[in-house]
């Protein structure tokens, strides 16, 4: 066997109200962020207002992407990262389950990668670099 080192580095901030600390620790990284989501039910369940307040609260300034699909398209991604190199944004934000968390990954890099998203994709050896990813999981499976 190969010696290696293994390191992730993930904070996690679980239980009731901690939600309002999202906007302090994406701080730590970016004035900018893009908020990645899928369908109306976090507006349904408050989830959308109190991510919005957290952000406001800490002066972040928020772009949105909705409406991700369950196995998300190529199509949004792309508009993603589109949006992610026009604005300059320093960070992206997944709200909801797997598929938001998905998409928002491969933003993240394809924000860093000169050329299509596409191509990170099929091969992933070509992620050099990536923006900061935070979530919000919504689900208890994700």
């Amino acid at each position: 066997m190969y010696n290696f080192i293994f390191n992730v580095d993930t904070k996690v901030l679980f239980g009731r109200g901690q939600i309002d600390k999202l906007g302090e620790e994406i701080k730590k990284y970016s004035n900018n962020v893009l908020l990645v989501y899928g369908g109306g039910s976090i507006k349904k369940n408050g989830i959308y207002d109190a991510t919005l307040k957290t952000l406001s609260d800490n002066n972040i300034e928020v772009f949105e992407i909705s409406g991700i699909d369950p196995n998300p398209r190529i199509e949004t991604v792309r508009e993603g990262v589109g949006i992610c190199k026009k604005n300059n944004i320093g960070a992206v934000l997944a709200v909801g389950g797997g598929s938001s968390i998905d998409c928002a990954k491969v933003i993240s890099a394809g924000t860093k990668y000169d050329g299509d998203a596409w191509d990170i994709v099929l091969n992933n050896k070509l992620i050099t670099s990536a923006l900061p990813v935070f979530s919000v999981l919504t689900l208890s499976a994700t």
